[in-house]
């Protein structure tokens, strides 16, 4: 229960006082319940039932008073107090239970947006080393069972409330019957300690099932164009159904434990309940009175040890996902990079290359415990204001180059040095405003085009905005679409062609107005009369901004100042003009 008491904290510490009102108002309803129960003696005592009176009970001193009261009044009083009682009662809980989804829904907000802001903080490296489904299923499906899981926490704390303040007022009514009773709802609760055990591990199962699912669909749907063309979709609607086959069995195991533990209940209330009726009457000697009392009250109250049965599967079922929230706060805590609510972060500068941006022996691989080093003994200079191309075949290296260039992951060994500072984590944030990044494969969000062109610049012009797309070659286009700037593009930009988001996310990057210009084979997907365009324009940023291209085509690196040939991690060869003799790798399959 370690996971909930930690989460139970953080709702307090986000809640403050109003948690307190609640419990206050939960107690107050808890009363006025009672109080309503205590009426219904001297009702049943009036109406001739059963020739009930108070005079044997701890209640004779309380409505001794109503003697005083003109016959007549005293049953419309006593009636018209449940009704304002019940209705009071009704209106308090109505309150409470409104606050009370106010608390909650705030707290998951403030789960979810805490947990994200944490993601967002850590840096490249965590998220290599992680798929992406598993940080989906985090956010919606994880969080919503620690939601429901500090829900039922609230609820079972309300009613051992409840109980407790029941379990008193049955306890000065008749306290060898209430100790009776209290003790059979202990057994019971011991006897269930296996219900509850095997729910936590159904909990896990249906984790790892969640994440499972979501990882396939994930991938699926990134790749539902591979599936068309490939006819892969019945292999697929395979794979769905095994996991719905699987996912049902886990449901239905979890069905399966619940109703045997809510039969169980059930059977041994029924023993419980005569037992208790046959020991009342003929080994306690209740008079009527008294048991009807206390039948009133434990009618009440005895569904209260089920439900807290029931509560307790449920929420040990959800403790993995406590677990989980908690084990991915800390990973991203310790690869946390900055903080996104310091002050200082929101002020940082760009960083102005002057001279040159240099790798010193750089060593670098993702796994440290594996001897292989994705890149060893890295040293070039890359001069300000000039084009540098890297290139090399695939999985030589140079993505990862690029990656320590823009301090996305960190050296193992080596440094890199700014006009001969060493860049270390305060100057990052400085580091990345400095530079527009144009990966191969680019990213659009599913919004409208000035959209997504404003999101690295909210404050651009109209102005600015043709001018970017004129430099990318993708003013003409836009103008032809029916909405233009306001046109939707759709998911990761489906709605154009792989020239056109290219040319688009080229536009976005020169529209931030970098100092350092990456790009990753930009211009792959563009054909010959656009590459010659976008060449032109890159030309003309020769002497006003620092180049770096990664490139698979001799064509993109002709005007280059300095091309680096990469092959298997290392430097192989520099070229220090467009005019150098640069020999590739053997075969010449760069790329």
């Amino acid at each position: 229960m370690e996971p909930i008491l930690y989460f139970t904290k953080r709702l307090h510490g986000f809640a403050g006082k109003k948690l307190y009102v609640n419990l206050f108002g939960t107690v107050l309803v808890s009363l006025l319940e009672g109080i309503g129960i205590f009426l219904l003696v001297p009702m049943i005592g009036m109406s001739g039932i059963a020739g009930v009176t108070t005079d044997t009970t701890p209640l004779s001193g309380i409505f001794g008073a109503l003697q005083s009261i003109p016959a007549p009044w005293v049953l419309p009083l006593i009636l018209g107090s449940f009704v304002l009682l019940v209705i009071g009662q009704g209106l308090l809980k109505r309150s409470i239970s409104i606050q009370n989804v106010k608390i909650h829904q705030g707290f998951v907000f403030h789960l979810r947006s805490e947990t994200y802001r944490a993601l967002l903080q850590s840096n490249w490296g965590f998220f290599i080393k992680r798929r992406k489904s598993d940080f989906i299923n985090s956010l919606t499906a994880e969080i919503g069972r620690v939601s429901s899981g500090v829900s039922l926490s609230l609820q079972l704390l309300a009613s051992i409330i409840f109980t407790l303040i029941q379990i008193g007022l049955a306890f000065w009514l008749s306290p060898e019957l209430t100790i009776f009773v209290i003790a059979c709802g202990l057994s019971l609760s011991f006897l269930s300690r296996n219900f509850i055990r095997r729910s936590q591990n159904l909990g896990k199962e249906t984790i790892e099932l969640s994440k499972q699912y979501m990882a396939g669909i994930t991938d699926q749907l990134n790749g539902i164009k591979d599936i068309k063309i490939n006819m892969l979709e019945q292999s697929r609607l395979t794979w769905l159904s095994r996991m719905s086959m699987k996912m049902q069995r886990e449901q239905g195991e979890y069905i399966k434990l619940k109703t045997t533990s809510q039969f169980y209940y059930q059977a041994a209330s029924a023993l419980l309940i005569a037992a208790f009726i046959f020991l009342s009457i003929r080994l306690f000697e209740a008079r009527l009175e008294q048991l009807l009392l206390v039948i009133i009250i434990f009618s009440r109250l005895w569904p209260r040890f089920t439900g807290f049965q029931s509560s307790l599967e449920q929420i040990a079922s959800s403790i993995p996902s406590f677990h989980n929230i908690i084990k991915l706060q800390d990973e991203c805590a310790e690869a946390t990079e900055f903080a996104l609510d310091d002050p200082q972060g929101q002020d940082v500068k760009t960083i102005t290359i002057e001279r040159s941006l240099e790798c010193r022996n750089v060593y670098f691989r993702y796994n440290r415990l594996e001897p292989q080093f994705a890149l060893q003994d890295i040293n070039l200079q890359i001069l300000s204001n000039r084009m540098t191309a890297i290139v090399g075949r695939s999985g030589a290296g140079k993505s990862t180059l690029i990656d320590i260039l823009m301090g996305l992951v960190q050296p193992e060994h080596g440094q890199v040095v700014i006009d001969g500072i060493p860049l270390t984590s305060d100057r990052l944030l400085a580091l990345r405003r400095s530079i527009s990044y144009v990966p191969q494969d680019p990213f659009l969000f599913n919004e409208t085009i000035r959209e997504n062109l404003r999101m690295v610049s909210p404050h651009a012009s109209e102005e600015e905005l043709w001018e970017a797309l004129e430099f990318s070659v993708s003013a003409d286009f836009i103008r032809k679409l029916p909405q233009g700037l306001d046109t939707f593009i759709g998911d990761r930009g489906i709605r154009l062609s792989g020239g056109e988001r290219q040319r688009l996310v080229l536009a976005r990057a020169i529209l931030r107005k970098p100092s350092i210009l990456v790009l990753d084979e930009a211009t792959s997907a563009l054909d010959t009369e656009n590459e010659s365009k976008i060449q032109e324009a890159l030309d003309r940023l020769k002497g006003k901004m620092t180049v770096i291209v990664i490139a698979h085509r001799p064509s993109t690196i002709r005007n280059a100042d300095q091309v680096i040939v990469i092959d298997q991690g290392t430097i192989v060869q520099k070229g220090i003009s467009a005019n150098s003799e640069i020999k590739f790798p053997s075969d010449s399959a760069w790329g």
